[in-house]
């Protein structure tokens, strides 16, 4: 794969908040317009996943949550709202770690992280959470081919979310839907710079892309939850997804 001269991060700003059953590709699509942003051959579009499942639906009101006996326990240790504590609870596969008011589960996706993704901020104000898409990659592949049928362009769409990672300090922007694009360059088998072949070589890039579009969006997705990326020579890929990120529970070392 051929390295890029230059890559952009071009926010797409001036999105309107999205709601139950938006059609969020012409969204995009209109305030690109609206902001004078031609979406080009090559283009890689980031998008926040909380604006993902507000359109599809996945927003659950803390109100409507009748909580089990364990998120009352959940509840006063992570220091959420005991409705929260529940939706997490129906979210995970699995509890990965509980302890020092910190839950880390799987999820029926695979993912590992804190509180099954769900997310009280950018939803509305406190009284409702967002949780992840049912199928991050299927949402991601439906707004590919909805972008490209607008745009007439080749185009690949990554979906993101905000993990901790273990072992570092902070968080970044991950790819949980991928659409387009390979999410992991294999670079096994090729050559360094004095020859040696390289044996254990994988690139996240669909995670590098995601933290570098996080530069621009940053902790308020709502109010900018879409930027391109233009100019990375990406492997190409119609049926690749971001699942192809979550490494097999056989070689995870650590739970």
């Amino acid at each position: 794969m051929p390295s890029p001269r230059k890559i952009e991060i071009i926010p797409i700003p001036g999105m309107p908040l999205v709601k139950p059953g938006d059609d969020v590709a012409a969204l995009i699509w209109k305030t690109a317009k609206k902001q004078r942003i031609r979406l080009e051959d090559g283009d890689i579009i980031v998008v926040a996943q909380v604006v993902i499942s507000k359109a599809e639906g996945s927003v659950v009101r803390l109100k409507s949550v009748k909580p089990s006996a364990m998120a009352e326990i959940v509840a006063e240790r992570i220091q959420k709202p005991v409705g929260m504590a529940e939706i997490i609870l129906q979210e995970a596969k699995s509890i990965v770690r509980f302890r020092r008011g910190h839950l880390i589960t799987q999820t029926r996706h695979g993912l590992i992280c804190a509180n099954s993704g769900v997310d009280l901020s950018n939803v509305s104000g406190g009284d409702a959470v967002a949780t992840l898409p049912r199928d991050p990659d299927a949402s991601a592949r439906k707004l590919r081919e909805q972008l490209m049928k607008l745009s007439g362009k080749k185009l690949a769409v990554i979906i993101t979310d905000t993990f901790g990672r273990p072992f570092r300090m902070g968080q970044v922007n991950v790819a949980i839907g991928v659409a387009g694009l390979r999410p992991i360059h294999d670079r096994k088998g090729e050559k360094d710079l004095f020859g040696y072949t390289l044996k254990v070589k994988e690139i996240a890039v669909a995670d590098e892309l995601a933290s570098a579009g996080e530069l621009l969006m940053g902790e308020a997705a709502e109010a900018l939850p879409v930027v391109v990326i233009r100019g990375y020579p990406y492997q190409e890929s119609e049926d690749a997804g971001a699942g192809e990120l979550v490494r097999p529970a056989k070689y995870d070392l650590f739970i």
